[in-house]
């Protein structure tokens, strides 16, 4: 991984070993990485302890699967979240804590849910500062990190179904609190969970020794207490996947980054800059360019990635398409509304039609717009028929939060409908408000009523980051395209069908998305050039 670390060290006052475990991650972003790792708080673990799983035995990819790199164990963080487990394999590659899936495989209940409803999202530059902060996952159900983790720990994903969370808890927080210290992670991370979670021991050695405010006694904790501790390490390590930075906190891993550079472009917002107003003051520097300095690969190469480490004039004209709002006069992507520099995404919510384009594939044209969506007094008034399952309501439906199958007419995944104003997720729900009366108001209207806002989050999904692409496909959150080709042509047709007024709840950045297909090989050349070697 690649964080930005300001070292400050007096190395005339420092001994040498110090100075060099000072180079090494914060203890908290170690530990957070082996509880990240971690195979024994699943399910799975509990009713069988060394027991295998079987959804460990491979791991899926496009057209093959490989031998789990946890088979024998059960569920952890990492199997849905890989690195550089398969680097080396012809049919693998580097990830960006991703898998290869189109929707990843989670152990078996008995309950028809043997895979997740969505693809599994990468977790680089997942937490990035945001002015208004950050909700999680792809419909936005987690306010916080914490909170994802804590989701995950006691979640379907792990194998705990909605009736188990106090099972969960309990378990996860004695496998910590009864850890022998003699396992593979143990021995690698400094000893037993005990000793390092309470902190003191002087035989800990120092990249293993938590802060003050990381510490619990687990001997006198209790399980909630133990198990907050351990999400709050798990989200510290997630929050610091970045991708390539400099000591200015800016982007210098990708061939697009090194043109920036190389032609004094800005290469970050200013202070107090929107994403959206940076994008298009480098939009105007880029158009005032009269004689751009090129990457032509002679001095820099890839070593992760099958392309040359190039920005040439190809990439330029992708990116004037990517920073563009097009119209009936002038081609452009607008792809830059929702995919922000310099990050390349605005980590809100979108309908870009595609729920609709899979609906309607399987169940007939038009048939999304038919389907009954319910008002906000209807749903909320029958949890159960429309909702997904929680704890509060563990035999809820679960019917908008479904992936498309030919023998279930009427369920789908509406995505964030199915959290905003959900009474069983008060949490985020300031975040979302405030998120969708923006879009509104964008739009030109102040109607901030929870039912009309309701309406604008159907088939609404959080924008991933475009950084990187080459190592987190399968894309979209359906995972249904293995190429950026096959995405850039759903735009295509999608955005014609919104001019039309045909896609129910598009967003209406789609209206301005003008490319034909001869515009997809620079479009596509410009998103590769996000490419790097990120480690």
């Amino acid at each position: 991984m690649k964080r930005v670390l300001i070292i400050l060290l007096g190395l005339s006052l420092v001994g040498h070993a110090v100075a060099n475990e000072s180079l090494d991650d914060p203890a908290e972003v170690s530990i957070g990485e082996r509880l990240f790792l971690e195979t024994r708080f699943a399910q799975a673990y509990y009713a069988k302890p060394g027991k295998a799983d079987p959804v460990m035995d491979k791991t899926v990819m496009a057209t093959t699967s490989l031998k789990g790199p946890f088979a024998g164990q059960t569920m952890n963080c990492r199997a849905c979240h890989l690195v550089d487990e398969f680097a080396e394999h012809s049919d693998g590659g580097l990830r960006t804590y991703a898998d290869y899936a189109m929707q990843s495989p989670i152990p078996s209940r008995n309950d028809g849910n043997d895979m997740t409803g969505r693809n599994s999202m990468s977790l680089v530059n997942i937490a990035v500062p945001m002015k208004d902060g950050h909700v999680f996952h792809f419909d936005g159900e987690f306010n916080t990190m914490e909170d994802l983790v804590m989701g995950t720990l006691t979640g379907r994903n792990y194998g705990w179904k909605t009736t188990e969370y106090n099972v969960a808890i309990k378990h996860i927080a004695n496998i910590i609190r009864n850890d022998d210290g003699k396992g593979k992670l143990a021995n690698e991370f400094g000893g037993s969970y005990a000793k390092i979670f309470e902190g003191s021991d002087k035989s800990i050695p120092l990249k293993f020794r938590l802060p003050n405010e990381y510490r619990v006694d687990v001997s006198k904790a209790n399980d909630v207490q133990i198990v907050t501790a351990a999400t709050k390490l798990i989200a510290v390590y997630v929050t610091g996947l970045t991708f390539s930075q400099d000591e200015a906190g800016v982007y210098n891993g990708s061939p697009y980054d090194a043109f920036l550079k190389r032609n004094n472009l800005p290469r970050q917002p200013s202070t107090d800059e929107s994403f959206a107003s940076y994008s298009q003051r480098l939009l105007l520097a880029v158009n005032k360019l009269e004689r751009p300095d090129f990457v032509t690969g002679k001095k820099e190469s890839f070593k992760t990635h099958k392309q040359q480490f190039i920005f040439g004039e190809k990439e330029l004209n992708g990116m004037k398409l990517f920073f563009t709002k097009g119209n009936k006069v002038q081609s452009g992507g607008n792809c830059i509304s929702c995919h922000s520099a310099p990050h390349f995404s605005d980590y809100k919510f979108h309908n870009t039609g595609l729920t609709q384009h899979n609906y309607d594939k399987t169940h007939g044209k038009h048939a999304f717009n038919k389907l009954n969506i319910p008002n906000i007094e209807k749903r909320n008034g029958d949890y159960d028929a429309y909702l997904p399952s929680t704890v509060k309501h563990p035999h809820a439906s679960s019917r908008f939060r479904h992936s498309v199958k030919t023998d279930k007419p009427g369920f789908v995944d509406l995505g964030l409908w199915n959290v905003f104003a959900n009474p069983d997720m008060p949490v985020p729900q300031k975040k979302l408000k405030n998120m969708l009366c923006e879009q509104v108001r964008e739009e030109g209207s102040n109607n901030c009523q929870d039912d009309d806002l309701l309406r604008q989050s159907i088939a609404s999904f959080k924008t991933p980051v475009l950084r990187d692409l080459g190592h987190t496909a399968p894309y979209m959150h359906t995972g249904q395209f293995n190429e950026l080709k096959n995405v850039v042509d759903f735009y295509i047709s999608s955005s014609a069908m919104s001019r039309n007024n045909k896609v129910r709840n598009g967003d209406k950045k789609l209206n301005n998305i003008y490319i034909s297909p001869k515009d997809s090989a620079s479009l596509v050349a410009f998103i590769r050039s996000l490419n790097e070697d990120y480690d």
